[in-house]
């Protein structure tokens, strides 16, 4: 391969140096930032030398060579370009800065509300599997048990406005500490709660802005727009105290002044006008999901992947938690469930009828995934591309969507759909199975019907001027000619077949890709293979070979075997970002390995500690060298015992 020639015609087809704002890569793709991404030739892109994918996702272009090769495309795009070299983190941090104003607040509201996903999923979680067993065993509610556990489980809901205050401090800038103490103000114990209002006697008022107008105390639970508003106040606020106040004083000054601001304003101003606005979005949402016979479902369920492929999708979040932190109940989450099954129905039914082995094994996993709540690589990589899939899908959704508002679905909790949400809807789990049942069959069927396989169209144009002018004995007498040679030829492939087995570098538990908890990996986008959750921090050579690449970062080993194997060992999830703590490399890119040397060790514990997944996808990067690429059966990963099947013909 020609990395220069390959780097160059990237740059020529995305539209030369006038069009790119900032280009990075990572162990697999090359990461680009365009001003204009209508001005690039995606088609052409997908077919220069060495390019397995393309695709564009959070304001990227990002284009698939696999490890070990585009490192070396990268320098030399760099030196074409003349760009200077970035990060990863500097590309989003473009990608954000060319966004609209909406947009960018959408990411906002995103970046709020994703990071406390996990406390939402324990609190919904523990509500329903509570509630399914009191259920089960009524008496279970008179336990002290279950007080102490029901307790746990609502906590995460009662003091909402602190983590969300809490996050939206760390979004915009300011002191996550000062931002959870605006949440703490929202919600004092002085203030009446919002939720025992209804069946309060009488509503304690006070006079405000020198006696201009009176304000109800009551607190703001069920309530995060006044929230998010408040700590964005805040937080510029704090920024420009940090600028004008002396040094000297400003340990001091800063934080007193901007509690004592923001705190008055969010009491005063914030929290009146913007619960009486969120309440009006909560009401006109419930109203349209709850319309008879479920058509404003069905209308929400339409458009919910087109706001996915506008990224604007975040915002469902917010909705989500004010739902539930209103009244315990998430009737959003089935709607969704509904869009992301039906677009992995819609996959499923291409990657069923169409005959292009890169499609095929591209959709497949896609379709997995979107049935496990990702639907990007399903959306993106799939239907997309064949825009008739992704209406099916639409249309899927839409009908789900419509029978879970018929139905009454409701969650627990939020972060969570697709077949794992079954695990925060134990209230009306049939009905959400026949919401997910509904929307996949739609889609599918819709999807099998609509969907027009390129290649088939092409063969069949390709036959047709063969039969042209044949009496209908001699065309006949053509096709069985031509499907004997197809059968011989098949006969012949098949006895040329042989297998290879990659041995495990990582002991510890074997995992399907599928099972990781990262979307490029878990939907295969950069070639099938399989995961291990390590038991010692050591990597070993799979094979004899060569190492292609070694990043810098030694979280990742690009590595080619004698026998032409490609594999790429990417040591935890997002470790990219530790920048070489914790690891210890013995080899270098170059070097040549032996079966079981020692290549790399990592410390699990810290880097476990440090917040990231050391779980250890294996991935074969030129998996469509190969007619089959597939995890040898077992749930244990030694360094002595094969991992990975491949088979291939001669």
């Amino acid at each position: 391969m020609d990395y220069r020639e390959s780097a160059k015609q990237v740059y020529e087809r995305i539209g030369g140096k006038d069009n790119l704002i900032s280009a990075a890569h990572c162990a697999t793709r090359l990461r680009l930032v365009l001003a204009d991404e209508k001005k690039f030739d995606k088609a052409s892109i997908e077919a220069i030398d060495g390019v397995k994918g393309v695709f564009v996702a959070s304001g990227q272009l990002q284009i698939i060579f696999g490890t070990g090769t585009v490192n070396k495309v990268y320098e030399e795009f760099t030196a074409i370009s003349g760009l200077d070299a970035a990060t990863k983190d500097e590309v989003k941090a473009a990608a954000a800065a060319k966004a609209n104003p909406f947009q960018r607040a959408i990411k906002a509201l995103g970046d709020v509300f994703v990071p406390i996903i996990p406390a939402i999923v324990a609190s919904g979680l523990l509500m329903g599997l509570l509630e399914g067993l009191c259920n089960v065993y009524p008496q279970l509610a008179q336990s002290g048990t279950y007080t102490i556990f029901h307790l746990m489980s609502n906590a995460a809901f009662t003091f909402l406005p602190v983590l969300i205050a809490f996050s939206a401090a760390r979004v915009f800038g300011g002191n996550p500490f000062l931002g959870a103490v605006i949440g703490m103000i929202m919600i004092h114990p002085d203030l009446l709660n919002a939720w025992s209002v209804a069946s309060a006697d009488s509503v304690p008022t006070a006079s405000v802005w020198f006696g201009l107008y009176h304000i109800n105390l009551t607190g703001y639970q069920g309530h995060v727009i006044p929230v998010v508003i408040a700590v964005w106040f805040m937080s510029k606020l704090e920024t420009k105290l940090h600028k004008i106040v002396p040094e000297m004083i400003d340990l001091f000054v800063t934080p007193l002044v901007t509690v004592l601001v923001t705190g008055y304003l969010t009491l005063t101003i914030f929290g009146p006008v913007f619960s009486i606005l969120e309440n009006g979005v909560m009401s006109g949402v419930v109203y349209l999901i709850t319309l008879p016979f479920g058509i404003g479902a069905f209308l929400t369920g339409a458009i919910y992947a087109p706001t996915v492929v506008a990224g604007v999708h975040h915002m469902y979040n917010a909705l989500e938690a004010a739902m539930l932190s209103a009244n315990g109940i998430n009737t959003w989450m089935p709607i969704a469930t509904a869009a992301n099954v039906a677009q992995g129905a819609a996959a499923l039914a291409v990657a069923l009828k169409t005959r292009n082995s890169k499609l095929k094994e591209l959709a497949l996993p896609a379709s997995l995934s979107a049935f496990l709540g990702i639907t990007e690589p399903v959306i993106f990589g799939v239907n997309l591309q064949n825009i008739r899939s992704f209406i099916a899908g639409c249309i899927g959704g839409a009908c789900g969507a419509m029978a879970a508002s018929i139905f009454g679905v409701g969650a627990t909790a939020y972060g969570i759909t697709g077949l794992f949400g079954f695990l925060i809807t134990t209230e009306c789990a049939w009905q959400y199975g026949m919401v997910i049942v509904i929307a996949s069959a739609v889609g599918f069927v819709l999807s099998w019907i609509l969907f027009k396989d390129k290649e088939k169209e092409e063969r069949k144009k390709e036959v047709q001027p063969e039969t042209e002018g044949r009496t209908s004995s001699e065309a006949v007498a053509s096709q069985e000619t031509l499907a004997a040679d197809k059968l011989e030829e098949n006969q012949i492939s098949a006895s040329r077949k042989d297998e290879i087995l990659i041995d495990s570098p990582v002991e510890g538990k074997a995992l399907l890709l599928s099972q990781v908890k990262d979307e490029t990996f878990a939907a295969e986008i950069l070639g099938k293979g399989a995961a291990v959750y390590p038991k010692t921090g050591r990597v070993v050579a799979p094979f004899d070979g060569q190492i292609a690449a070694f990043f810098e970062t030694c979280h990742a080993i690009g590595l080619v075997s004698d026998s032409g194997v490609e594999v790429l060992i990417h040591v935890g999830l997002d470790t990219v970002q530790l920048k070489g703590r914790y690891f210890t490399p013995y080899k270098k890119a170059g070097d040549r390995v032996k079966k079981g040397e020692l290549l790399l060790e990592f410390d699990q514990k810290k880097i476990e500690e440090a917040g990231y997944d050391t779980t250890t996808p294996v991935i074969v990067s030129n998996t469509y060298d190969f007619e089959e690429v597939k995890m040898v059966s077992g749930d244990t990963a030694d360094t002595n015992r094969p991992l990975i099947s491949l088979s291939r013909r001669a």
